[in-house]
């Protein structure tokens, strides 16, 4: 079991840079960042991009894998996209995970004043077959229903081969057979929201079978792809105690879960909890699982 941590992107640099560190430092395998122009009840607060952040985030680690939790085609154009992937997968050395969903509905879809597109799982589809030419070949023309490359380049390429790791989010049948096609993981965050945790493992253990399914109809090997929980979509937040969080993370593992991910507590408001968590679980938690 892997297990990482996702670090909104709010604080100016001078506060952020200690927790990214921090991150590497306490032995988690990988950490995120969300990637939104503007996130539910924190939407009038500060925010950061997501790219400038990761890169930035890059340069002061050295071993920990990073990424985007998760960019969507709401706000971004493939080709564009596929530049800055390629440039932080530079800096970082190749330790960059693309993770990518088709994204919400919320104030990403509203504040650019574009219309919402027809489907917006056929738009992901998209969105994801093209960033996988984009980042793969060296050169690449390509017309589809949302969007269009013109012999775009691709020089010098990623740094990790074929091309960097997609984990995709996925949920519904559409979606999942996105993941199962170009995912080296697949994440969750559970089925419909829940009130209470029981139900949402029922909806976790649901929508795993749900994928394992797509899996073998699609002729893909169960191993070969990754299996994400992310637990910012638990009814609850995870980082209450030590013993609860190796609990969770023993359902996770029985589910079939090789990686979870779990959001840096806050001062207050949403994933509000304690940052001496955060190190009691690096110093207990996390050199068991090695």
């Amino acid at each position: 079991m892997r297990v990482g941590i996702e670090i909104l992107p709010e604080h100016r640099w001078w506060a952020a840079e200690p927790k990214w560190r921090a991150a590497e430092e306490y032995g988690f395998d990988h950490a995120w960042t969300y990637d939104h122009l503007g996130w539910r009840s924190l939407v009038d607060g500060p925010w950061f991009g997501a790219i400038p952040t990761l890169t930035a985030a890059a340069m002061v680690t050295s071993k920990i894998r990073l990424g985007t939790w998760v960019a969507s085609p709401n706000f971004r154009h493939p080709v564009s996209f596929a530049r800055e992937l390629t440039a932080v997968d530079d800096v970082s050395d190749g330790r960059f995970i693309l993770g990518v969903g088709a994204g919400g509905s919320g104030y990403d879809t509203k504040v650019m004043g574009s219309a919402p597109p027809r489907s917006r799982s056929d738009r992901f589809a998209e969105f994801v077959e093209l960033l996988d030419l984009l980042l793969r070949q060296d050169r690449t023309t390509w017309r589809g229903e949302y969007y269009e490359a013109v012999e775009a380049r691709n020089a010098p390429g990623c740094v990790q081969k074929p091309r960097l790791p997609f984990v995709v989010a996925a949920n519904g049948p559409k979606a999942m057979n996105v993941a199962a096609r170009y995912g080296t993981g697949w994440v969750t965050t559970g089925a419909e929201p829940v009130d209470d945790m029981e139900s949402w493992w029922a909806s976790v253990a649901e929508v795993s079978n749900r994928f394992a399914s797509i899996l073998e109809t699609v002729g893909r090997n169960q191993v070969t792809i990754d299996r994400y929980l992310n637990l910012d979509g638990a009814p609850e937040y995870v980082l209450t105690s030590v013993e609860h969080f190796r609990d969770v993370l023993g359902r996770a593992e029985a589910l079939g879960f090789t990686d979870v991910t779990v959001p840096w507590p806050r001062h207050d408001g949403v994933y509000a909890g304690s940052e001496q968590l955060v190190e009691d679980i690096a110093a207990e938690v996390l050199p068991a699982l090695r």
